[in-house]
């Protein structure tokens, strides 16, 4: 999952996305460690990012 590296470059924080999303700060912190989450979550983030959910997810080398 590539949420680490799109949240950065789009220059927001962890706290900023969570309140964009609804998402808890902890959960978005443990995606971005272990990179799975549920579909619904990941739907939030990608919403709040302005990104697909396929660009949300590719493997940080794809």
């Amino acid at each position: 999952m590539r949420l680490r590296e799109i949240r950065v470059s789009k220059k927001i924080s962890v706290p900023e996305l969570s309140k964009k999303s609804g998402v808890p700060i902890r959960t978005i912190e443990d995606l971005e460690k272990r990179g799975d989450g549920r579909v619904s979550t990941v739907l939030k983030l990608s919403i709040a990012l302005n990104v697909s959910m396929d660009e949300l997810c590719k493997n940080a080398e794809d």
